[in-house]
């Protein structure tokens, strides 16, 4: 999750909605992305659809069973259908979107049994604190009142 973050921190110093995400196989990161809409003014330029495409070009194949994707921010609705149909194995959520994630939309129930949303589960490992750790990562120069809702506006 940490190279997560560092992917993130590429798309806020582009002025990016700072989301960034790693493909991981085998224990080896094998892709990374970050969000670069406003920047290639592109609607489809998301972190994760970014990984998918350079995961899929290193092994060869759109099938990407085996691998999971770490992402600081629960991915869309359409980064989900994308996530299914390469068939990724596990997708470890940073934290929840409530304003566009696909939890909105996709239920758990719902999201099929190839992705399985592990929600906060990686959040654990920072004791709780992965979001406010994300934000000090991010813009190191804001103040400790600033809302962490500047990640997903």
């Amino acid at each position: 999750m940490k190279e997560a973050l560092r992917q993130a921190k590429k798309a806020a110093a582009l002025d990016e909605v700072p989301i960034g995400c790693v493909i991981v196989q085998g224990g080896k990161i094998i892709a990374r992305g970050y969000n670069r809409r406003n920047t290639d003014k592109n609607t489809l330029a998301h972190a994760e659809l970014a990984a998918i495409r350079r995961a899929s070009k290193k092994l060869g194949d759109w099938r990407l069973e085996g691998c999971t994707m770490y992402v600081t921010l629960e991915p869309c609705q359409m980064c989900a259908g994308a996530l299914v149909q390469s068939r990724i194995d596990e997708v470890v959520i940073g934290c929840m979107n409530p304003k566009a994630g696909m939890r909105r939309l996709c239920p758990e129930s719902s999201a099929g049994r190839t992705v399985q949303s592990s929600g906060n589960r990686h959040k654990r490992s920072f004791g709780g604190r992965m979001l406010l750790y994300a934000f000090k990562l991010l813009f190191p120069s804001a103040g400790k009142k600033e809302s962490a809702e500047a990640l997903v506006s």
